[in-house]
């Protein structure tokens, strides 16, 4: 899993599966950037190196949208693929956090307002 800044957006990329082994690292990078003193303006959610993610992965995902919610920090996710976005919509997550089709759309997202 990789982060990076573009501007004062956070874009955390995780890859491969996201599952009850793999999601605790991306709930530990989101705890980093959302608890932060001097917190990003936005953190985005790369998935368009994700294969897989699972309920705990979904989960992480909330209580990351939360949190962000909370401290006013913009969150989305961007470029889910296949099953990953199947599973969203599934999940109902695409009506509570903002899941853009590509990463520019997802940052602009996060920054609006």
């Amino acid at each position: 899993m990789t982060t990076r800044t573009e501007g004062d957006v956070v874009v955390v990329v995780p890859r491969g599966d996201l599952d009850a082994v793999t999601s605790p690292v991306l709930a530990a990078v989101l705890e980093e950037h959302l608890g932060a003193t001097n917190p990003c303006r936005g953190v985005v959610v790369d998935f368009s190196e994700v294969g897989f993610c699972d309920s705990r992965c979904i989960g992480v995902l909330v209580a990351g949208y939360r949190q962000a919610r909370d401290r006013g920090i913009g969150m989305a996710v961007a470029a889910p693929r296949g099953a990953v976005q199947r599973l969203f919509v599934i999940a109902g997550i695409d009506q509570v956090i903002t899941i853009e089709e590509d990463l520019g759309r997802a940052v602009k997202a996060v920054t609006a307002g």
